[in-house]
């Protein structure tokens, strides 16, 4: 007798008993590839998430970092170059440099396009007795910024036009002066273009006007006592090094100060935004890996007792079909078929009921993987579900499995003797 009909034979005259089979092999291997499968779209879905996170602290970061840029500025500057020969202690108590260096000391700078500072403006500062108002000032003479690292970036300092000047505000209410109004000063004609809003520093008792008639009412043609700048925003310990470094190369007979509480200030804030962007990532990734944790413990305890579950109940039915079967065997041993049939034959079947509860276990793991949200509103997120691999051992392990449990109840039913069966019944 050809066995693989006797298989199919049985199969067809006991749908229950191969369904009951199969539902429990679909169980199992549908528990571990829904499993691995939710694993698979939790990465994928992490993945998703980073991306989009990273995107977003990217935006923000750039916002903030502008917004912080935005505040920052009115700092003002915060690094002052120097003649090599200045006496910072006359600085300190005169709040202006006595000593001068050439004009073209900021083009040069400028054009060397340095790293460590931006924003460079020379100037050329003093305190002068204003003549017409008997009034001690400052003077500060200023053009142009002459270097910005980008062309978006906006001056820390407007030039001022010729002819026009600049006010402090407690400077120009002792003077009653107002904008738009000509005055007098040095014996020429200036128009008020512009009062600043109260600093509460020296800046309250300073006129701006352009450097070169600075330079021609305090006889200094071509000279500045000055440049200003701004740092760059490296928060590292040795920041003013660096800028003395790059800086003495250049203009070799200079000096440079840093005003060091706008510096850190700046620093400070301009930074807070990227670590509090960075950390937040960071958080992220990690509550997405503990999640992970959590899914990849739970499928660790439930696929395996899914699978002994399984097994079980495979051997239980293949045992109790031997049981219901005996007449029958004993018939199909007394017609000519071998022990090795029988065996064949019980074994045979279990194979075949765990070759198709995978390939159905299969499909309805990855149906029911993929239809798993992790959120009610989250948008669907489809892994690709053919994966060669994991369905070639899920089709060679479970017709094993399958037949490993049902291995004594089919050994037991090849063992029987047919005339104690047949004289029994």
């Amino acid at each position: 007798m050809n066995v693989l009909r006797l298989i199919t034979r049985e199969i067809v005259f006991r749908k229950l008993g191969f369904a009951l089979g199969v539902l429990s092999v679909l169980a199992a291997v549908g528990t571990l590839v829904a499993a691995l499968t939710v694993l698979r779209k939790h990465d994928a879905r992490t993945e998703q998430i980073i991306a989009a996170k990273e995107a977003e602290t990217k935006a923000r970061l750039a916002q903030l970092e502008d917004d912080y840029r935005k505040i920052t500025l009115k700092m003002g500057f915060n690094v002052l170059i120097l003649p090599k020969a200045q006496n910072l202690s006359d600085l300190y108590a005169d709040d202006y440099a006595t000593q001068y260096m050439p004009e073209e000391y900021a083009t040069r700078l400028a054009k060397s396009r340095v790293a460590t500072i931006n924003h460079i403006l020379p100037s050329l500062q003093q305190k002068v007795r204003w003549p017409e108002y008997d009034r001690t000032i400052l003077l500060m003479g200023v053009r142009g910024v002459v270097y910005l690292h980008s062309p978006k970036q906006t001056p820390l300092l407007q030039p001022v036009d010729p002819g026009q000047m600049v006010l402090g505000a407690e400077l120009a209410r002792n003077l009653n002066l107002k904008v738009g109004e000509q005055t007098k000063f040095f014996g020429r004609t200036f128009t008020v273009s512009k009062i600043n809003e109260d600093r509460g520093n020296k800046d309250d008792i300073t006129v701006w006007i352009d450097l070169t008639a600075a330079q021609e009412i305090l006889g200094k043609p071509g000279q500045i006592n000055a440049i200003l700048a701004l740092d760059c925003t490296c928060a590292t310990d040795d920041r003013l090094a660096h800028i003395r470094a790059e800086i003495g190369k250049i203009l070799p007979d200079t000096q440079i100060i840093e005003f060091q509480s706008q510096a850190l200030a700046r620093a400070e804030t301009r930074y807070r935004a990227e670590v509090e962007a960075q950390a937040a990532l960071a958080q992220e990734k990690k509550n997405r890996a503990r999640l992970r944790a959590e899914r990849e413990a739970f499928a660790a305890v439930l696929v395996p007792v899914v699978m002994i579950g399984s097994a079980v109940w495979i051997g239980f039915l293949a045992l109790a079909n031997v049981r219901e079967r005996r007449v029958e065997i004993g018939v199909l041993r007394a017609l000519g078929l071998r022990r090795r049939q029988i065996f064949t034959l019980f074994l045979g079947k279990a194979m075949l009921t765990g070759l198709v509860g995978a390939a159905l276990g299969y499909t309805a793991g990855v149906l029911a993987g993929n239809s798993w949200k992790e959120a009610a509103d989250q948008t669907p997120l489809h892994v690709p579900w053919f994966d060669l691999q994991l369905m070639i051992i899920l089709l060679v392990a479970a017709p094993l499995l399958a037949a490993l449990a049902s291995w004594l109840p089919a050994l037991l039913a090849a063992q029987q003797d047919p005339a104690d069966i047949l004289r029994e019944e």
